[in-house]
């Protein structure tokens, strides 16, 4: 009888502890990764004030952590911003946020009022991601470089079907993260694109002190035996179709 109570309430205990472990495991993030296409230095010089001295202020005051702000190397027609949400519902009534925060109406003014044919950008493209299972949160990296020399790496992998996407995106989770991990790839994040311009798709980001550094890494990886047994197995063939691979600075005052 006592053997009984006591597996009882060992099973107990380990279920309490199964449960709080969930309850306090972050919940996985949702981003919005924004691309502007910019016609000229006006432009660009007009939406970078903005970003820096009204939208990211205001992303803040509605509870948004740390954003990031990219360029793309040696291109200067192209500006990425990757904001990290804590739900659906934050990413959904952000607009009515910054429309209801006094100090961004008044602050954006020149941005919202803007005349037709003067325009801050020429357009801009959104991804709706959310974060894979493996990676729940953003995580910034620590890198020594400053901002001009540092070379954040997006890749943007297209698949042929909705089955291999959901295949990569298991591979990532069941080896390939652990190996960039294992390697000092400094991954910042990794979504799964839920509303888009391409789909199925799935982007991640990795962070580097310098372009050769970043070749280095690559170098490793691809000769790498861990990565050569996963990639080798049979059930994650063909798993993308396209990769797109952007190297981009941080700004001078993105977070991340």
């Amino acid at each position: 009888m006592f053997t009984k109570k006591l597996i009882g309430a060992l099973a107990c205990s380990l279920l309490a502890l199964v449960i709080t472990a969930f309850s306090f495991a972050p919940k996985r993030e949702y981003y919005q990764l924004k691309t502007y296409h910019l016609k000229d230095k006006s432009q660009r010089d007009r939406l970078e004030s903005y970003l820096k001295q009204t939208y990211l202020p205001a992303l803040h005051r509605a509870g948004v952590g740390k954003v990031g702000v990219f360029t793309q190397v040696d291109i200067d027609s192209l500006v990425f911003v990757l904001i990290p949400f804590k739900s659906l519902d934050q990413f959904s009534g952000m607009s009515e946020t910054l429309t209801k925060d006094k100090q961004y109406v008044t602050d954006a003014q020149e941005f919202i009022n803007t005349a037709f044919d003067q325009p801050v950008y020429s357009r801009f493209e959104s991804a709706l991601m959310q974060a894979f299972t493996t990676m729940p949160t953003i995580r910034p990296p620590k890198l020594q470089a400053g901002p001009s020399e540092r070379i954040y790496e997006l890749r943007d992998y297209e698949a042929a079907t909705e089955k291999l996407g959901e295949n990569k995106i298991h591979q990532f989770n069941n080896g390939e993260l652990d190996i960039f991990d294992r390697l000092g790839f400094n991954t910042v994040f990794c979504g799964q694109v839920i509303a888009g311009k391409k789909m199925p798709d799935m982007m991640y980001i990795t962070a580097f002190d310098s372009k050769a550094e970043r070749d280095a890494h690559w170098k490793t990886f691809s000769s790498d035996p861990g990565w050569k047994a996963l990639n080798a197995k049979p059930e994650y063939a063909h798993n993308f179709m396209r990769a797109d691979i952007y190297l981009l600075h941080p700004t001078a005052y993105s977070e991340i």
